[in-house]
C-alpha cells in the first residue's frame, strides 16, 4: 500500500509522456505524406512501425497518471463523488476536444461545405478514445478493487480476441481479418456510426467502437505500472520490476502474435500486450535516467513537451488544418511554405522529414515559453 500523502512528482513521467507526443507531433506533420521514411509511417495493415507504437504509449501513460492523480487521494480518505465528478467532466472536454479536430475548419475554407460537414463528421479519433479509456479506468480505479481490474484487463483482451477470430460477420461469414471490411470491429463500426467514420474507405474506423476494449487493457497496463510507482520500493528496485515486466509482455505479445496478428488499426491483444511491454520497458528506462540517475538535462525538453500535451496536440493539429485549406493564389499555404523552405533544394524523403522536425521545433519554441511561465493546459 502507498502512503496517503501525495507522491513525488516524477520527470520520468513527464519526460515518457513528453517523448510520446513529440513522436505523435512529428509523425502526424510530414511535409508530403507520399514521401515518407517507414519508421514514421504506419503498417499498411498487419505489422508493427515505430510510430505505431505512439498511440498505445500514450494510453499507458495515461493510466499511469490516473493512478498518480487518484489513488494517493483514495489513500488520503478522499471522497469518491467529487473525484468522479472531476474525471466525468474531464472526459467530456477531452471528447468535445476530439469532436472540434474532427470537424475543424467546420467548412470555413475549402470545398467542403457545413452540411456535407455534418453527414461525415468523424464521431471516433483519438482524443475521443482517450477520453473514453480514461473514464473508465478511473472509474474502475474509483470503485473497485485491484483484482477486478486485472481481471478486466484479461476479459478485455481474450473477449476481443475471440470476438474477432470466432464470431460471425453478418453479411459475410466467417471472419477474415486479411481483409479490412470482413471483421466484426468494422460491422460494428459501420452499423453504429455509419457515415460518421474514418473517411478511407469508409470500412472501418480505426478508432472504432469494438477496437476500444483492447485500448482499454493497454491504459490498465499502465495503471499497473502506476501502483507499482506509488509503491514503497526502492526506484532501483522499482526500474528492475518493470523492466522485468515489460520483457515478458513483449514477448508474450511477440509470441500471440503468431496467431493473432499485429494490427494498429484493429488494435489486437497480441498488438496491445506487445507495445504495453515496450511501454513498460521504456517507462522504466525513463525511471533509470531521470529519477535514480538524475539525467535531468536529458530530460527538459521533453517535459517541455509532456507538461502541455493536449495543447500541443489540439494546436498542431487546428493550425496543421489551417495551413492545408487556406490558398494563396490557388496553392495551400502548406504547400506554399513546404515547396519554398524544403523541396525547392532537398530531396523528397528529406524534404518532408525537414519539414516535420521545423514543425516539431516550431512547437517547441512555444511550449517552451510556456513552460517558462508556468503556463500549461489543465482539463
Amino acid at each position: 500500500m502507498s502512503g496517503s500523502a501525495k507522491p513525488e512528482r516524477l520527470v520520468a513521467v513527464d519526460a515518457f509522456r513528453g517523448m510520446t507526443i513529440l513522436a505523435m507531433i512529428l509523425a502526424n506533420n510530414p511535409g508530403d505524406f507520399g514521401a515518407v521514411y517507414w519508421p514514421l509511417a504506419h503498417a499498411e495493415w498487419h505489422g508493427c512501425t515505430p510510430t505505431d507504437l505512439i498511440f498505445p504509449f500514450f494510453l499507458f501513460i495515461v493510466g499511469v497518471s490516473v493512478v498518480l492523480a487518484l489513488q494517493w487521494r483514495l489513500d488520503a480518505g478522499a471522497a469518491r463523488g467529487p473525484l468522479t465528478g472531476k474525471v466525468f467532466r474531464r472526459s467530456a472536454i477531452l471528447f468535445a476536444m476530439g469532436l472540434f479536430l474532427s470537424g475543424y475548419p467546420f467548412g470555413f475554407f475549402g470545398p467542403r461545405s457545413l452540411e456535407r460537414l455534418l453527414e461525415t463528421w468523424r464521431i471516433a479519433g483519438v482524443l475521443q478514445r482517450i477520453a473514453v479509456c480514461y473514464l473508465l479506468v478511473s472509474l474502475l480505479l474509483l470503485f473497485c478493487r485491484r483484482r477486478i481490474l486485472r481481471w478486466t484487463a484479461a476479459v478485455c483482451l481474450f473477449g476481443y480476441w475471440f470476438l474477432m477470430t470466432a464470431v460471425p460477420v453478418p453479411g459475410h461469414g466467417a471472419p477474415d481479418l486479411d481483409d479490412k471490411g470482413a471483421h466484426l470491429a468494422g460491422w460494428i463500426d459501420r452499423t453504429v456510426l455509419g457515415n460518421h467514420i474514418w473517411s478511407y474507405g469508409k470500412v472501418y474506423d480505426p478508432e472504432g467502437i469494438l477496437s476500444t476494449i483492447p485500448a482499454l487493457a493497454t491504459t490498465l497496463f499502465g495503471v499497473f505500472a502506476g501502483w507499482l510507482l506509488v509503491s514503497k520500493l526502492a526506484r532501483v528496485e522499482k526500474v528492475a520490476r518493470l523492466l522485468v515486466r515489460g520483457v515478458m509482455l513483449t514477448a508474450a505479445g511477440y509470441v500471440w502474435s503468431w496467431f493473432f496478428p499485429f494490427n494498429k488499426a484493429l488494435w489486437t491483444s497480441s498488438y496491445a500486450v506487445f507495445t504495453a511491454g515496450l511501454a513498460t520497458c521504456g517507462l522504466a528506462l525513463c525511471l533509470w535516467a531521470f529519477d535514480v540517475r538524475r539525467h535531468r538535462a536529458w530530460a527538459q525538453p521533453f517535459v517541455v513537451y509532456g507538461l502541455n500535451a493536449i495543447l500541443v496536440f489540439v494546436g498542431s493539429g487546428g493550425v496543421a488544418r489551417t495551413l492545408a485549406y487556406v490558398k494563396v493564389d490557388g496553392t495551400s499555404a502548406k504547400t506554399l511554405i513546404y515547396e519554398t523552405l524544403f523541396v525547392s533544394w532537398l530531396p523528397p524523403y528529406v524534404a518532408s522529414l525537414g519539414y516535420a522536425i521545423a514543425w516539431v521545433l516550431a512547437w517547441y519554441v512555444l511550449l517552451a515559453w510556456l513552460y517558462r511561465r508556468g503556463w500549461f493546459l489543465k482539463i
